[in-house]
């Protein structure tokens, strides 16, 4: 076991405990602590379903490193760490069947209404989520980053493309100078190099994170442009190079992940950004211009 005076304190008895002591820890963790420890929070089905061999090798370390772990975070083994994901997916799993008992007691059982209430329970789930773990405190600062910005960078590809999409949309009608990085003729790389210090990025990305993103994302923060990034993780990278970001855990039903409570996000930062705007800076701006 590891020599940790930490393993000494309460060990995590539930999920969102567990996640707040690795968030906590991470900095002082090993590498392949931190590593292995990145994985289990951005793919708990994983752990919870999984071997201690097909973990190892889902997240490229050694099976020895999964016990080490445990007793990292003071529990007696691995299966000891595992249980809490279990019990986490159990909880979810009772709830999800309570609803589609509803359902059947309603006479509204059928295939079609089954998918719709997964889809609207993943997007209640991920909205209640946020709503838990998003501070007044993260947004007021992201507000401060991009309401002082030249020219807002806006950064996503793939499943995170229609944030980027809705917040074009918005800064355009709310007379914000912005520039969505998603040219048709690949020069994504050129486009963000005109960025300067006096400019700000909103970057999005979620596990499997987009290399793009990421590069792009990066390559702005070197350069001493602010990014605020949406992502999933503590362990994002994106996380560690943003100067202010956002953890989003999205739901998902059979396998296909909301974006309900990222959209949300993406909707209430323009308005803040131009309510700061109006307020500071430029009077004619108004959220009315977005009716």
């Amino acid at each position: 076991m590891d020599n940790d005076p930490k393993r000494f304190v309460r060990v995590p008895r539930d999920f969102e405990s567990l996640r707040s002591t690795i968030i906590e820890r991470k900095a002082s963790m090993p590498k392949r602590l931190a590593q292995v420890a990145a994985f289990a929070l951005s793919h708990p089905d994983e752990i919870a379903f999984g071997t201690t061999a097909s973990i190892a090798a889902a997240s490229d370390v050694q099976p020895s490193t999964l016990v080490r772990l445990a007793h990292h975070l003071g529990y007696e083994g691995f299966s000891d760490l595992q249980s809490i994901f279990r019990e986490r997916l159990r909880d979810r799993t009772l709830s999800y069947e309570e609803r589609l008992a509803t359902l059947e007691q309603s006479g509204g059982a059928g295939e079609d209404a089954n998918l719709l209430s997964g889809f609207i329970a993943a997007a209640t789930q991920s909205i209640n989520r946020m709503a838990a773990t998003v501070g007044t405190e993260t947004f007021t600062r992201a507000v401060d980053i991009l309401a002082a910005a030249d020219t807002i960078y806006l950064i996503a590809k793939r499943r995170s493309y229609p944030l980027t999409a809705h917040m074009t949309y918005a800064f355009s009608k709310l007379g914000i100078r912005h520039q969505i990085v998603a040219s048709p003729n690949g020069v994504d790389p050129e486009m963000v190099q005109f960025a300067t210090p006096k400019d700000a990025a909103i970057a999005a990305s979620f596990s499997p994170y987009a290399a793009d993103s990421l590069s792009q994302a990066e390559g702005l923060a070197d350069r001493g442009v602010p990014v605020v990034a949406i992502t999933d993780s503590a362990f994002s990278p994106l996380a560690a190079c943003a100067a202010c970001w956002f953890e989003v855990a999205e739901a998902d039903f059979a396998g296909f992940r909301s974006l309900s409570a990222s959209m949300a996000l993406a909707m209430a930062l323009p308005v803040a950004i131009a309510e700061r705007r109006r307020k500071f800076h430029h009077p004619k701006t108004s959220k009315e211009k977005m009716e």
